[in-house]
């Protein structure tokens, strides 16, 4: 599997007990990652001094948060995009400084960018490969980039064909059962009152794929929390699980854009693994 991620924590948050789960099951994982996140918020306040306007080193640290995450996820293969040729750095939000830098990775030449993607492609030949939709999950410029970078390199890739793409989902009756379990014990989501206010829900039949991976929770919290920077332990993503129960963390969910749905289905005929009807 080669997952196509923008930032360090992106593929946690998404993939985290997806990648554990397939990890144990003997599968090769590589996560690419375009940039490494050097305009994210610090939510570490003894880390500030880290920040793009001040020393500007939170994107070494980052990389050093993203080693850690991928140990307690087994991950072994985590490579930044481009490297070591190439360095894309964070594109930041649209109409901000750091969006208009021309060595931003949203500002990079699609092609370029591509072959880089293709270059690891060719090198462990995924079956299949993870990214986000077309608007990036949420509307973040290197989220979107990330899309680009990822079905333009399956596209150009000349001596290997990914069998399966997926792109990450939320389903919004997801959203709501938790959004309602919330409301029940006092607190909300990030003050959130309705799963249409959440730009990264998806509508339940566009969703194809669940992956049930409960069993890998307590890993993929332990690299959430190894993500110190970006994900406040006493956060919104920690008070969803606390409040909603592993399940929200164990059950990560996608929508496949290329290659047939194959294997057992759930009750909603949700497809239960991303491999199946893959002949190795």
């Amino acid at each position: 599997m080669l997952l196509m991620h923008a930032h360090p924590d992106d593929e946690t948050i998404n993939n985290g007990a997806t990648m554990a789960k397939y990890v144990a099951e003997g599968a090769t994982i590589t996560l690419v990652t375009s940039n490494r996140g050097e305009e994210g918020d610090i939510l570490i306040p003894d880390l500030a001094h880290l920040g793009a306007r001040e020393s500007d080193q939170l994107g070494p640290h980052r990389v050093q948060e993203l080693t850690a995450a991928m140990k307690e996820l087994g991950i072994t293969d985590h490579r930044f995009l481009g490297a070591p040729h190439k360095q894309y750095r964070d594109s930041g939000m649209i109409d901000t400084d750091p969006n208009k830098r021309p060595d931003n990775f949203y500002n990079c030449d699609l092609d370029e960018a591509a072959k880089f993607l293709v270059d690891v492609i060719h090198e462990v030949k995924p079956h299949v490969l993870v990214t986000y939709d077309e608007f990036g999950g949420y509307g973040h410029p290197d989220h979107i980039k990330a899309h680009q970078v990822a079905m333009r390199a399956v596209e150009l890739a000349t001596q290997w064909e990914v069998s399966k793409v997926y792109w990450n989902a939320i389903p919004k009756s997801i959203i709501e059962n938790g959004i309602a379990e919330m409301k029940k014990r006092g607190t909300t989501f990030m003050g959130l009152e309705k799963a249409e206010d959440f730009p990264f829900a998806k509508a339940d039949e566009l969703v194809t794929t669940v992956i049930n991976a409960v069993p890998y929770v307590d890993q993929k919290i332990a690299a959430m929390k190894a993500h110190g920077t970006q994900i406040a332990v006493d956060g919104p993503f920690f008070a969803l699980s606390d409040n909603v129960g592993v399940q929200v963390w164990g059950d990560e969910y996608y929508t496949l854009v290329k290659g047939e749905l194959a294997g057992p289905r759930d009750a909603q005929g949700r497809e239960l693994d991303l491999f199946a009807g893959i002949t190795l």
